[in-house]
């Protein structure tokens, strides 16, 4: 039987490159929805951006804690 591709290691893994993918999109959805925020009122632009500064800072944790994760337990 010929086998085009063969995968080897742990099916975790991938669970934790999409651990580390999905914080990129949680931040994409922040920033964009700050920037129609700002569209709409431009008069609370500075405090959309505080706002969003600290709900990317969690959002990347996240992804950090996935990160090492994958790295710890394979």
């Amino acid at each position: 039987m010929n086998h085009l591709a063969e995968i080897t290691g742990n099916i975790a893994t991938v669970g934790y490159g999409v651990a580390t993918l999905s914080p990129a999109l949680g931040i994409g959805l922040i920033v964009s929805k700050t920037q129609e925020s700002t569209a709409r009122q431009p008069e609370v632009a500075g405090i959309l951006r505080i706002n969003m500064f600290i709900g990317m800072a969690l959002v990347e944790a996240l992804g950090l804690i996935g990160l090492v994760a994958g790295f710890l337990f394979t």
